[in-house]
């Protein structure tokens, strides 16, 4: 006489197969084929879960100087952190009806990613040898970390693109431009040309030979998904609260100023140099590219006062960095 399924299994057990059964039953699957592949499944393990031995091998340095695989490991931990943020960007974008509570707990977790990156940038600036980063840099060019495509799809999801080209060069465009022609003037292609020239670098032209269509299908993406987008489908007096204002200014000085400005410290610490400061290994010209009182480049104008937006980064290179410019 065969046991009834009530005294088989615990109240608890039996009420997960009933929400199984009903899941599968859904999609017209038999949860008894599942659970037959469930009793042949290995259990998961922490290494595998993670794919630790992948993660562990993809330090690859190209020459035999130690401090390489410092400078790879805390590149490759950035571009995980960036990946972090951009997940947070997809969920705030997908916000058709956002509430106040959800923006400002997305833009918070962007805002912890970021001050986890900005606090640890030390080892880039103090943590490696100089020598040695002089010596192992030589063998990565054209490579830079302008071309981090991450960096510049969490810029596109922040804001509008109006906002990340120059504002004479927005002008000369005219009210009737298209995300085309302003992706064509976007900010960044400033920053890898050649000094004495003006033309393109390396790093520049083998970036957008990579990534143009995907940045370009990703602002496309974004134009009504960015942050400030969302931002104004929340109700009018929402739109200026003062946790989501305090959210979104420290998201626009964390990505515009604080992180740009470690990276020209780390500048400073290992390329300047009398009389003629050692050149970038993508051709970047740095001293013009990374201080943020030079761009200006400000996601929420509409939160900041004039005077604020005219002082941008300003008092951080002076005060930070004046000793060793």
């Amino acid at each position: 006489m065969s046991t009834p399924a009530s005294e088989e299994f615990s109240p608890a057990v039996l009420a997960q197969l009933r929400r199984l059964q009903a899941k599968y039953a859904a999609d017209g699957q038999d949860l008894a084929a599942y659970l037959e592949g469930l009793y042949y499944a290995d259990y998961v393990n922490y290494w595998d879960y993670i794919e630790l031995d992948t993660l562990l091998s993809l330090q690859r340095p190209i020459t035999q100087i130690p401090d390489e695989r410092i400078f790879i490991m805390y590149h490759q931990i950035t571009e995980l952190y960036f990946k972090l943020c951009l997940c947070e960007y997809e969920q705030i974008g997908d916000l058709q009806q956002p509430t106040l509570q959800e923006v400002v707990l997305r833009v918070g977790r962007i805002n912890r990613y970021f001050e986890n990156l900005i606090d640890s940038f030390d080892v880039m600036v103090d943590g490696m040898d100089k020598q040695q980063f002089l010596q192992f840099r030589m063998a990565l060019m054209p490579a830079s970390g302008f071309q981090s495509v991450q960096y510049r799809m969490i810029e596109l999801a922040s804001t509008s693109l109006d906002n990340l080209v120059d504002k004479e060069k927005r002008r000369l465009l005219g009210e009737s431009a298209d995300a085309t022609e302003l992706m064509g003037c976007i900010y960044w292609k400033a920053g890898a040309t050649v000094e004495e020239t003006g033309a393109k670098a390396l790093t520049l032209t083998q970036f957008e030979e990579k990534y143009t269509k995907q940045l370009h299908q990703h602002a496309a993406e974004y134009t009504d998904r960015n942050v400030w987008s969302v931002v104004q489908r929340l109700p009018q007096e929402e739109q200026r609260h003062p946790r989501l204002v305090r959210a979104l200014r420290q998201l626009d000085v964390s990505v515009n100023v604080n992180w740009p400005l470690m990276h020209f410290k780390s500048a400073v610490r290992y390329l300047q140099r009398d009389p003629t400061d050692v050149p970038a290994t993508g051709g970047t010209n740095w001293r013009n590219y990374l201080p943020p009182k030079f761009q200006r480049r400000i996601f929420y104008p509409q939160l900041w006062t004039e005077q604020e937006q005219a002082d941008w980064g300003k008092a951080w290179v002076e005060e930070v960095l004046g000793e060793e410019m």
